[in-house]
């Protein structure tokens, strides 16, 4: 009875060591776990509360979240008495791999991650993008979708957003309408123009600062040409373009200046 008690204690002993390194373990994957929830959250409180995107939020804190817990596997699997060194390296192998394997989208991600923070534009906004005009749907992780003003859907890719130009028509929040006009030669110029401004002012939406501006531009084929500058808010664009032309119009021809079609002077020699 004796040496079966001491053969217990002493198997006792030979794994005890081993006991003590899975209890070891268990204890720091449970405060990974712990560690990695925190992550999560205080990363998603951080963009909650400098009113980042919801979704960007998300994605991060659950990246976050799953980056603490994997160093918490694998310091547990060193507390047992696992090599992690040989692991870490299979790991990023294959970490590069699916990176080459995926580089094409990781670009787009990263890009749809810049746009999320610097916010170059925002839902609403019209932009100029790659060579399309149209108002911003949708921006998300991996492209980007306006809709044009023919109501085209355009999904972008977020790297070719970001590696070409963007222009923001409506970040300011007003907007300058052009529009060309051309009157017979023999006019007064000075009439004309006092006649354009006053047609710009007379339009409702029509900004007075900047104030309208009727600008000779030169001499046309068949014209004298003119521009009219006004300015609106963005949502008054296309109004104040469709009254301003009319009023162009009107008073024009309520003072007998002439808009003249293109002419071609044939001289014939006997």
């Amino acid at each position: 009875m004796e040496s079966l008690t001491m053969e217990s204690l002493s198997e006792l002993d030979t794994y005890m060591p081993l006991l003590q390194k899975l209890i070891w373990a268990v204890i720091i994957f449970v405060l990974g776990w712990t560690l990695s929830k925190w992550a999560q959250r205080l990363t998603l409180r951080a963009f909650r509360m400098r009113s980042l995107d919801e979704l960007l939020g998300r994605f991060l804190s659950t990246l976050a979240q799953y980056t603490v817990l994997l160093a918490a596997f694998i310091a547990a699997l060193g507390a047992v008495g696992v090599q992690t060194t040989s692991l870490v390296a299979v790991m990023a192998s294959a970490g590069l791999a699916v990176g080459l394997a995926l580089q094409g989208s990781l670009s787009h991600f990263a890009s749809g991650v810049m746009l999320l923070i610097f916010r170059p534009f925002t839902l609403g906004d019209v932009v100029e993008l790659a060579g399309f005009t149209g108002k911003v749907d949708d921006i998300g992780i991996f492209a980007t979708t306006l809709v044009t003003f023919d109501n085209k859907k355009v999904i972008l890719p977020n790297a070719k957003v970001v590696g070409d130009s963007i222009c923001n028509i409506t970040a300011i929040g007003t907007r300058r309408g052009a529009i060309d006009v051309g009157v017979a030669y023999g006019a007064d110029i000075g009439k004309v123009s006092e006649i354009l401004k006053g047609a710009a002012d007379s339009v409702a939406c029509v900004l007075d600062d900047p104030e309208a501006k009727a600008v000779f531009q030169g001499f046309g084929d068949s014209a004298l040409n003119f521009t009219v500058f006004s300015w609106c808010g963005n949502d008054d664009y296309l109004q104040m373009l469709v009254e301003t032309r009319t009023a162009i119009y009107d008073r024009l021809n309520a003072a007998g200046i002439d808009i003249p079609f293109n002419q071609i002077v044939v001289h014939q020699t006997a």
